[in-house]
């Protein structure tokens, strides 16, 4: 299956307790990195976040950003720091004094200064706050996947256009490879021709097995049939079901090589061109690998 790594969801809801809003986002990474910011007194829900996003998603870097708040009637009270209020009151008043101001301190700015009212802090209840967060989170999770589907769809259908590419040129070079004995008999013919100046005859049977044995060290058919074979597979994981990024990868690598192979045996020209232009293409599927899930 082609997922991308690259997606981007938000959802938010509105509970009789809190409100609640969930944005993800979500780039290439080796593995699963999964990066949350969530307000100081809701960490205890960080645990139960970042097991909805590891059941959900394999890899990536996944960045969460979560916001609480609490709309219930204790949310609506205020905690009154008389203590505070007071020391307030009477340093103003000592200030009034030294300046010569004979006005007296109003409330309304007492009451404005720092700590002097406050919301009141109500104790966090993680339980009833997940009640809210997890259906807006797997909605938000949910989206973020529709999202990574749809570049994964993307990825697939470039892929399938190189896998094409690349399948036409390894048939290409099976063909030029079958005439191998004919061509190093020739060269040999020639060759030997050359040295002798046709003062030594030739023996037929004797260029026919020495063409043979070289042809038989730059015998690339199992090179062929291990090529199509990493093709077949490659599409095999692009269809299956699970997450098929790191094996794509292992894939491209295992044709690399054996690109690497044909090209140090062949000395047909047109062989080596169309080793360097699969080599080209297996590069561009690579880059995009990077990003597969």
């Amino acid at each position: 299956m082609i997922n991308s790594m690259t997606g981007y969801a938000a959802a938010a809801s509105e509970g009789e307790t809190f409100s609640v809003s969930v944005e993800i986002r979500s780039v290439n990474s080796r593995h699963l990195d999964t990066v949350l910011r969530l307000p100081h007194a809701w960490q205890a829900l960080e645990g139960r976040i970042k097991a909805a996003v590891s059941d959900r998603l394999v890899r990536g870097r996944v960045e969460v950003r979560v916001d609480i708040r609490d709309v219930s009637e204790a949310a609506e009270r205020f905690d009154v720091d008389t203590g505070r209020a007071r020391a307030y009151a009477e340093a103003l008043g000592r200030l009034c004094a030294a300046v010569g101001v004979q006005d007296a301190v109003p409330l309304e700015l007492v009451a404005r200064l720092d700590g002097v009212i406050r919301p009141a802090e109500a104790p966090a209840d993680p339980d009833a706050c997940w009640h809210e967060l997890q259906p807006c989170l797997q909605q938000a999770l949910k989206d973020l996947e529709d999202m990574r589907a749809r570049e994964g769809r993307f990825l697939a259908e470039d892929f399938e256009r190189r896998l094409a590419f690349l399948e036409a040129r390894v048939e290409k070079v099976a063909r030029a490879s079958r005439d191998l004995p004919d061509l190093y008999r020739r060269r040999l013919e020639a060759r030997i021709g050359e040295l002798t100046q046709g003062v030594i005859e030739i023996d037929p049977a004797r260029i026919a097995q020495e063409a043979a044995f070289l042809a038989d060290r730059s015998d690339i058919s199992e090179e062929i049939v291990r090529l199509r074979s990493h093709i077949d597979q490659f599409r095999h994981l692009m269809d299956g079901p699970e997450a098929a990024g790191r094996r794509l990868n292992f894939l491209l690598q295992e044709m690399n090589r054996e690109l690497n192979t044909i090209g140090s045996k062949t000395e047909k020209a047109a062989v080596a061109h169309m080793v360097v232009e699969m080599k080209a293409e297996l590069e561009k599927i690579r880059e995009q690998i990077q990003n597969v899930e």
